[in-house]
């Protein structure tokens, strides 16, 4: 585990600071993201001053915030060789009217420094240029190396500052990286920062492995993975790289999902050709039968105070999403709209339900109420398919497929959505991507 100790003595101070911080009256700086296709804010990112040698680090700091957040669509950042006033004479208070000469509505500064243990500490501000006050400061200290996870720490504060709903840049994507000519692929196991950083490869390929899936603790995975060409299900802990066998499946049908609390996995196997949503308690290994129907019922998804649970059927004569309560009892479809609908995720707000849906020969990434009220599709494709949630509930990852100019070779890539639809972003990958699963905030 990396070290992250907040200073709560001086992240007091700075945020007292920004209450005593007086200016003009005016209405608060924020972002509504339930609005629609929201004008990005301007906002000014300095370099963070640094002492001891960490003038290179204070600029990568400033680089990861300033992609971090112009990556979520909401925030513009302002090209530094407009800045006025250099970040070397802000250390007491920005000269404002500079900013607004540029445009900033808001404003990033800080310090980088070499604490006597050899630690790193970084300080940060952000600043309303218009009401000229601060808004919010504080400081992390840690070891050099986990530099970027300040940088994701610091983007997910301004973020919440701003917004008013948590951030989710300080969060990982395990994915499955695919390879090799259509009839012999490799598919194996990678997990990355969800800028795409210090990405790695958690199996080498030698097995096919699929539908990956965090546990609420982010440290952990669990995945499906033929072994002597039988389904296996395996978890896996990211940082120690230790991992057990939860069972052999030989009749599994789709890849099991954690509990919200970590202790139980819920997933679909088949008995005598039909398929039904079985649940497991990893302590006891005791697997339990919800759902007994002569339909097939699929790719399930735990609500996140584990009441309910979403999943896939075709008991209605075509692939449906329903509800039922965490024991199996309570079924009650929910999707109505034109075509088939498939891997449904429940949102980690308890919000909204994303699903893959096709119609007329096209895929489709939605969202709709839990009650399958106000359904939106949010992007589509000749393959778009497996929705998965940021931790703060606003933005999906997905993966699409992009068929080949001769009918082979088609490129499988991985791409994020916030809600409003207008902010699709390619995540870049060494290999081809399919499969994404978003870890919670890293602890």
């Amino acid at each position: 585990m990396v070290d992250f100790r907040l200073s709560n003595f001086f992240a007091g101070a700075i945020l007292l600071l920004a209450l005593l911080d007086g200016g003009a009256a005016r209405a608060e700086l924020k972002i509504d993201i339930t609005r629609g296709n929201v004008e990005p804010m301007p906002i000014a990112i300095t370099r963070l001053v640094g002492e001891g040698g960490m003038e290179q680090l204070g600029r990568d700091i400033a680089r990861v915030v300033s992609a971090n957040l112009e990556r979520s669509g909401l925030f513009l950042p302002i090209n530094p060789k407009a800045f006025i006033q250099k970040p070397e004479s802000m250390k007491k208070r920005p000269r404002f009217g500079e900013w607004r000469q540029i445009n900033a509505e808001a404003l990033v500064n800080g310090t980088i420094q070499v604490d006597p243990d050899g630690r790193v500490k970084v300080t940060f501000r952000l600043w309303d240029v218009f009401a000229e006050r601060q808004l919010t400061g504080f400081i992390y200290r840690t070891e050099q190396a986990s530099w970027r996870r300040v940088a994701h720490k610091i983007s997910d504060d301004i973020y919440k500052r701003i917004t008013g709903e948590d951030g989710y840049f300080d969060t990982r994507i395990v994915y499955v990286a695919e390879s090799g000519p259509a009839n012999k692929r490799k598919k194996q196991l990678a997990i990355m920062d969800q800028d795409g950083a210090n990405h790695r490869f958690l199996t080498n390929g030698a097995d096919l492995v699929l539908t990956p899936r965090f546990s609420p603790t982010a440290q952990e995975i669990t995945y499906l993975s033929y072994f002597h060409d039988q389904p296996r299900v395996y978890i896996l802990n990211i940082d120690t790289g230790q991992q057990e066998v939860v069972g052999d499946f030989p009749n599994m049908t789709f890849a099991p999902r954690f509990s919200p609390d970590g202790n139980t996995i819920i997933m679909s196997l088949a008995t005598a050709g039909n398929s039904d949503i079985y649940t497991m308690d990893l302590r006891t290994r005791e697997i339990r039968r919800l759902t007994k129907h002569s339909a097939i019922d699929t790719s399930p998804s735990f609500s996140p105070d584990a009441e309910r649970i979403v999943f896939n059927s075709d008991r209605g004569g075509s692939q449906q999403l329903y509800l039922m309560d965490a024991d199996g009892g309570n079924v009650n479809r929910i999707s109505f709209g034109a075509g088939r609908y498939a891997t449904p995720v429940w949102s980690p707000r308890g919000d909204l339900i994303a699903f893959t849906k096709i119609h007329n020969r096209q895929f489709y990434i939605g969202v709709m109420d839990v009650d399958g009220g106000r359904e939106r599709l949010l992007a589509g494709g000749f393959f778009v398919e497996a929705p998965t949630w940021s931790p703060n509930g606003r933005v999906l990852s997905y993966f699409r497929q992009i068929p080949g100019a001769d009918g082979n070779d088609d490129k499988t890539e991985l791409y994020s959505i916030d809600l409003t639809g207008y902010n699709e972003r390619l995540l870049v990958t060494p290999l081809d991507g399919s499969d994404p699963a978003w870890s919670p905030l890293i602890p």
